[in-house]
């Protein structure tokens, strides 16, 4: 019996209407509660770029010392992301969500008695160390419930809650460092470690008890529920066809290679403009907390909207490459730009700001329409493993880039030319994935041709 012949049965044995339903019923369980984590996440790993408006002053740091701080969070991140996510495997999602979030909870509120740049330097890799796994532990957790065609809108919809961190991050950060300034003694970008690791530690606890590791324990969903989302699964991994499931072979495949260098490429932008945009919104002329805040506020808006759009239209057309390498290409263009005009004489704020925010949401928007990549090629442990591996090393662009920025602004005084080397890395990316993943993609199609 060919594939598809398998497949067919299984396809009618629940309507469209049924499974629509279902994972709306999903979807409204998973997808508020874990974006919330993620928002309190990013919040705790990227608050450092406003505290750096006071606190390199207050401790004599230089941006040479910031950049490197911002970026050896992603060291930690490396090292600690593929044993997470192995963990994952075997003590579920809940314990190891939990886990993550009371720690990064913990280690940011410590940031706030940073004094020397070796306390910088140590808290921002445990902060890392501790937050590894919580990204590729989300993405391994959602394939659980989701068959591919429903993924990328799921992806999109949580990765967005980054973009929304972003939104309430910046008026939030302004606001604290801002009115709690001078408040027991301490200064606004302490207070700002402090209010913003809280919550994290709460929402540990939480989690534990409101997250559900896999769809056959859900006491929320009836067996018939349950069985459309099995079946679900079963007809995606038929279609899928044979794929590598021993994870040992990971390190010798050339794909997850190439998705490596490709995500490697694309984290280089996100990165930049994570923990540079509110020194780029200081450069064009805004100087107040607030009003940075504010401004990158509606940046990440602009962010969130395309991740969740782009997302959806990936689902419904079924492609995936385009929808990578456009908005990609457009981010690396904008950057491009943003970069010329931060090099003419007379800068106009409202064109560098524009540029800004079509780059964030250019390079955002392409994030979760990635990961429908990963699970062409991989299942079962491979799965496990290769998401976390294509993430932790990919990563490393978050500490090259930021420290790269910092080295750039030191000695030119200005990232100018840091900004037109990370538009060309992002470029790259949208090349990788049309040549690279093109050939690759249509091999596997012409495969399955045949065997059906």
């Amino acid at each position: 019996m060919s594939a598809t012949e398998q497949i067919a049965p299984l396809y009618t044995a629940s309507a469209a209407g049924t499974e629509d339903s279902v994972y709306r019923k999903v979807s409204w369980r998973l997808l508020p509660f874990l974006g919330v984590l993620w928002i309190l996440a990013w919040l705790d790993r990227v608050n450092i770029g406003f505290a750096k408006l006071q606190m390199l002053d207050a401790l004599r740091f230089s941006e040479a010392v910031y950049g490197l701080g911002a970026g050896i969070f992603f060291l930690g991140y490396f090292l600690f992301e593929v044993p997470s996510n192995m963990l994952l495997q075997k003590i579920g999602a809940k314990k190891t969500v939990m886990r993550i979030t009371i720690g990064w909870g913990v280690i940011c509120m410590l940031q706030s008695l940073v004094t020397t740049p070796t306390q910088f330097y140590v808290l921002r890799f445990l902060l890392g160390a501790f937050e590894a796994g919580f990204y590729p532990g989300v993405i391994l957790y959602l394939t659980y419930w989701y068959p591919s065609e429903r993924r990328a809108r799921a992806f999109g919809t949580f990765m967005s809650a980054s973009a929304i961190a972003g939104v309430l991050g910046g008026p939030i950060a302004g606001w604290i460092m801002t009115s709690m300034a001078g408040v027991n003694g301490m200064h606004g970008w302490q207070w700002l470690f402090v209010l913003e690791g809280i919550p994290s530690v709460l929402a540990g606890v939480v989690a534990f008890f409101y997250m559900t590791d896999r769809p056959e324990q859900a006491r929320w969903l009836n067996t018939e529920e349950k069985r459309v989302i099995r079946e679900g699964l079963e007809r995606d991994n038929l279609a899928l066809g044979e794929r590598g499931t021993d994870w040992r072979t990971l390190f010798r495949n050339p794909k997850v290679w190439l998705l490596i260098a490709i995500f490697f490429c694309l984290l280089c932008a996100n990165s930049t403009l994570t923990f540079w945009i509110p020194t780029i919104i200081k450069d064009v002329g805004f100087t107040t907390p607030v009003a940075i805040g504010w401004i990158a506020a509606l940046a990440y808006l602009c962010g969130a909207v395309g991740m969740i759009a782009n997302g959806a239209h990936s689902d419904r057309r079924k492609e995936v490459r385009w929808h990578f390498s456009a908005p990609a290409i457009c981010g690396a263009l904008a950057m491009g730009t943003l970069a010329l005009l931060m090099d003419i004489g007379s800068l106009s704020p409202v064109f560098a700001l524009l540029a800004m925010t079509v780059a964030l949401a250019g390079t955002m928007s392409a994030i979760p329409v990635f990961w429908q990549l990963p699970n062409r090629f991989l299942a079962g442990g491979a799965a496990a493993v290769g998401v976390a591996l294509i993430n932790s090393v990919s990563n490393l662009a978050g500490f090259g880039a930021p420290y790269l920025m910092g080295l750039v602004k030191n000695a030119t005084g200005r990232i100018a030319p840091g900004l037109y080397l990370v538009a060309a890395i992002e470029l790259l990316a949208a090349i990788l994935v049309l040549i690279g993943i093109a050939a690759t993609v249509h091999t596997m199609k012409s495969r399955k041709t045949q065997e059906a």
